[in-house]
């Protein structure tokens, strides 16, 4: 059984007192396929080192978070640009809009968030998408730029039915993690009737830990949490979600 981890922020400082052996706790439990996503600069060279101390486990993507689109955002830009002229990455991510921590900057947001989208398209990568309290605004974006070169992953999916099925409109498979496994989560109550042929499977880690340990320090081996309640809601087992799931991270990442 092969389980894939599509976004996990494994250079996270959460990491540094025992990373080798949090990803070791990961491999035993068959989670062998580790997706970087980016969030600005400062964490590049983390990125690339893992890489080359896992280069059969590591798939790296380029981007600049939503929540790092501060008043230097266009030297980032150029810098993710740069990142992508001279090497190859998986996916241009996490990208998006996050009306969460700071509305002040939706303007620079958008604009940063289109600019990556058009970068993905040049590249013929996939966008993963990041959406906090933004549903309305990224759809907004996603109608104007909406083509056959656009496509991806909805990272972290916590819409309703509704908003899952206008992502998949777009070409976007459904991000599942963690929140999958709440009690207030909700995802849960409509996802078996998602196809899931729509979904992937990943921790968000270090954030988002699902139950039973929720509240705590996420790592990529939880991910086997996730499998279970999958399997539950689709009433398939455990080894048929990895199976279809991990195919859905092939489909998306061309691999």
């Amino acid at each position: 059984m092969i389980i894939t981890d599509t976004h996990t922020h494994l250079y996270s400082e959460a990491f540094d007192e025992d990373r080798t052996q949090m990803i070791e706790r990961a491999l035993l439990q068959n989670v062998s396929r580790f997706f970087i996503p980016a969030i600005d600069s400062s964490y590049t060279e983390s990125m690339l080192k893992l890489e080359l101390d896992y280069p059969e486990h590591m798939y790296l993507m380029m981007g600049l978070h939503p929540t790092s689109v501060k008043d230097n955002y266009k030297e980032e830009l150029q810098h993710v640009e740069e990142m992508l002229a001279k090497r190859s990455f998986y996916a241009v991510g996490e990208i998006g809009i996050d009306l969460y921590w700071d509305t002040s900057t939706l303007a620079i947001q958008q604009e940063a968030f289109i600019y990556q989208i058009n970068l993905a398209k040049q590249y013929g990568l996939p966008i993963i998408i990041h959406c906090r309290d933004a549903f309305d605004e990224i759809f907004e974006i996603l109608e104007e730029v909406n083509d056959d070169k656009l496509f991806g992953i909805f990272h972290c999916f916590t819409g309703n039915l509704e908003q899952a099925h206008k992502a998949i409109s777009y070409n976007m498979k459904l991000g599942i993690g963690g929140v999958a496994t709440f009690k207030n989560g909700r995802i849960d109550q409509f996802l078996n009737t998602i196809d899931l042929k729509h979904i992937v499977l990943e921790t968000d880690s270090p954030y988002l830990a699902p139950k039973p340990y929720r509240g705590k320090r996420n790592e990529s081996s939880y991910i086997i949490k996730v499998v279970e309640k999958l399997a539950e809601i689709y009433n398939v087992s455990e080894e048929k979600i990895a199976e279809i799931t991990t195919q859905n991270s092939k489909d998306i990442f061309r691999i």
